[in-house]
């Protein structure tokens, strides 16, 4: 799937968890950056994911005539 081999559930988690750090506020400008790429990694693995369910669902719905 993706480097990091994330569960959807964990990068999902994750990535809920660095938007609350990122919306709590007080970090520096550098820790802020860092959890923003962390965050848009994790986006990418979480869309991976849903890209290859959706994927897998319109290829089941395909009915051969």
């Amino acid at each position: 799937m993706a480097k990091t081999e994330l569960t959807y559930e964990q990068a999902r988690d994750e990535l809920a968890g660095v938007v609350a750090s990122l919306e709590a506020g007080g970090l520096t400008l550098e820790e802020s950056l860092r959890l923003w790429e962390r965050g848009e990694e994790l986006a990418k693995v979480c869309q991976t994911w849903l890209d290859s369910a959706r994927a897998r669902v319109e290829e089941s719905d395909v009915s051969p005539e």
